[in-house]
């Protein structure tokens, strides 16, 4: 009879040996001693496992019912989860070779005392490690290994403190404990998924994280909104609802739901069925409810004010960059209703926003107003449109996805002999924007010209021009719009500029310039120099008063007209008045008949373009002022 091999006990503290043997036991030839003598093994097994088990049954009357094992200690938890694994071999063996063993009882009997307690240590890590498990530590924990620190349940309390050192050296204390809990669930759901007790560890976890979830995005201000109560909004309400939005978004995506999808994915990466049906059931309602705010905002009536349109790509450019953190949390089919969310979100944003840049230039052409601005100084729809459209040019990389499905098809002949779009190095500014937008500028300027032709006098007219124009040349060079029109455009209407303030001179000061006599007429007689005196005095103060009440408002535009109508007057006067002066220096009441001096014009004229008229009653001394045009680069 052959000698039956020695008995082998392996002990609890070397799972490795355990491992091994097992693995080198059900290598050998199936025969009756190997089957004996791995039934005996499995058997021991069975027995070093109940001791260890029964000591932390839930149920137990002793001090370890009401304490938590991984809390009291790591080395016991590490034998407690080797114990387990081994059970859990032990038990298949038996179950193939030897169902019928009183051993397989005792071993089905521990593991469902096994299984209550990590159900109850998984529900305790999970519910007293809240500030451990917050998004923010989880995300911050995404660098971290996958692996649990139970992968080699032999490692000692060394090696547990090396691997986190090794996972990552910069991680703070929080993200520490938090690599710790997150060990401690992985290692848990693990076992009792291996276990066949999946279903009682996603349980609590679904509840306890939902909660979080659902508590994390009412402290951010989202909550689900009733579309008749958001209807009935304001609009000056909703915008401050969409500047918040925006802000909670970026954070409940990035933090909140990516910290959720992390933790998941660690916990049961055992399973992905499992992390799918988990992660579904924490976030998919509260990515929903996330989403909904935008779709509604897209599909609210269109009411408001043009402004509405900045919110709106507000909103969009939001959506936008977060697209990609979108796609990879909600990858499952499953929360593939969140990704559709969005994407018609997108989509319905899209729409509204170029419904309403087309609503806005229907605006500016249906502008019917008739009132003219005092002394054609700059029109209130001036400052509004180019408010407007400079603040456009700042959403250029949202208008170049809009505008790229939407090309400008209106009256593109016209456009292109006004405007040619530069090449720019910037991809958001597209051809596409620089075309719209030169559109629009263009759309107002013919609407400028309809408003100048509201001014009785011509003069007036192209002074409003002047200042309306420079108004808009100083917006696009001072603003982004630059960049997307380019210096081309800017030099096309400076030209226009120079050319409307050259009309405004002819129209407003001809009569006075036409009042000399040409420097190739010969001498004039004192009858004739009188007649001209007269003529100078009477055209000049018409025109004065006139324009005494217009006004420019850039200094350097006024100062430059005012030099350039002084060179053309001044000079003038002064050389007809020093030679013909004299001739009638015996003329009676000379005073009354040479009014003016050539520096007494230098200081009527230092004062216009401020938009101070002077009345009509006012005699010529009134009008002197101490201020005075320096004219000394054309006397030299």
């Amino acid at each position: 009879m052959a000698k039956k091999p020695k008995s082998v006990h392996f002990s609890t503290s070397s799972p490795k040996s355990l491992l091994s043997s097992f693995s080198s036991f059900t290598s050998l030839p199936a025969s009756p001693l190997n089957q004996t003598f791995s039934q005996s093994t499995m058997e021991e097994t069975v027995e070093a496992a109940e001791s260890i088990i029964k000591k932390w049954d839930p149920n137990s009357p002793s001090y370890t019912r009401i304490i938590s094992l991984f809390s009291h200690s790591r080395k016991e938890a590490k034998e407690f989860i080797r114990c387990i694994r081994d059970l859990r071999r032990a038990m298949h063996f038996l179950i193939s070779q030897h169902s019928q063993s009183a051993k397989l009882v005792l071993a089905q009997h521990l593991m469902q005392i096994a299984m209550a307690r990590l159900e109850k240590e998984f529900f305790q890590i999970l519910s007293s490690n809240r500030d451990q498990l917050d998004p923010e530590s989880v995300s911050g924990h995404s660098s971290i290994s996958s692996n649990s620190e139970f992968e080699d349940v032999m490692q000692s309390d060394d090696d547990e403190e090396d691997e986190l050192k090794k996972a990552g050296e910069t991680i703070t204390k929080v993200e520490k404990a938090a690599a710790l809990v997150m060990s401690d669930l992985k290692v848990i759901a693990e076992t009792m998924i291996s276990c066949g007790y999946g279903k009682e560890c996603i349980k609590s976890y679904k509840l306890i994280r939902k909660s979080i979830v659902d508590e994390g995005l009412h402290l951010l201000g989202i909550e689900k909104c009733k579309i008749s109560r958001f209807n009935r909004m304001d609009w000056g309400v909703l915008e401050h609802m969409i500047k918040n939005w925006i802000k909670a978004a970026k954070i409940g995506v990035i933090t909140l739901l990516r910290g959720e999808k992390l933790l998941c994915d660690h916990v049961f990466s055992a399973s992905s069925t499992i992390r799918e049906s988990c992660f579904y059931e924490i976030v998919n309602e509260a990515g929903i409810n996330l989403f909904r705010f935008p779709e509604l905002v897209a599909n609210k009536e269109k009411k408001s004010s043009p402004e509405r349109i900045f919110r709106l790509m507000d909103l969009y450019a939001a959506i936008s960059d977060l697209r990609p953190d979108i796609e990879l949390i909600f990858h499952f089919d499953s929360v593939a209703a969140v990704k559709t969310l969005v994407i018609s979100s997108l989509k319905k944003l899209k729409h509204s926003i170029h419904t309403s840049l087309t609503e806005y230039e229907s605006t500016i052409q249906k502008d019917s107003s008739k009132a003219v601005t005092a002394g054609g100084g700059i029109h209130k729809l001036t400052r509004s449109t180019m408010s407007f459209i400079s603040s456009l040019s700042e959403y250029s990389r949202v208008l170049s996805e809009i505008l790229a499905e939407h090309p400008l098809k209106r009256n593109t002949r016209m456009l292109e002999s006004y405007f040619t779009a530069p090449i720019l190095e910037d991809e958001h500014n597209n051809h596409a924007v620089s075309v719209h937008l030169a559109w629009l500028i263009l759309v107002f300027l013919c609407k400028l010209d309809i408003k100048a032709e509201s001014y009785k006098d011509v003069s007036l007219s192209y002074l409003f021009l002047v200042n309306n124009i420079q108004f808009v040349v100083d917006t696009v060079r001072s603003t982004h719009l630059r960049n997307i029109l380019g210096d081309d455009w800017l030099t096309k209407h400076e030209a226009k500029l120079r050319s409307y303030a050259a009309n405004y001179e002819i129209a407003a000061w001809a009569n006075v310039y036409i009042s000399l006599p040409e420097k190739t007429s010969s001498t004039l007689s004192p009858e004739e120099a009188k007649a001209h005196f007269k003529r100078f005095h009477a055209a000049f103060e018409e025109a004065y008063m006139k324009q005494s009440s217009c006004v420019i408002t850039d200094a350097k535009l006024r100062n430059e007209l005012k030099v350039s109508i002084a060179k053309k007057i001044v000079l003038e006067y002064r050389e007809f008045y020093g030679k013909y002066l004299p001739m009638l220096s015996k003329e009676r009441n000379i005073e009354m008949l040479v009014r003016f001096k050539p520096d007494n014009l230098e200081n009527y004229l230092s004062d216009l373009f401020h938009g101070t008229p002077i009345l009509s009653g006012s005699s010529s001394s009134s009008l002197s002022s101490s201020s005075c045009i320096s004219l000394g680069c054309v006397r030299n």
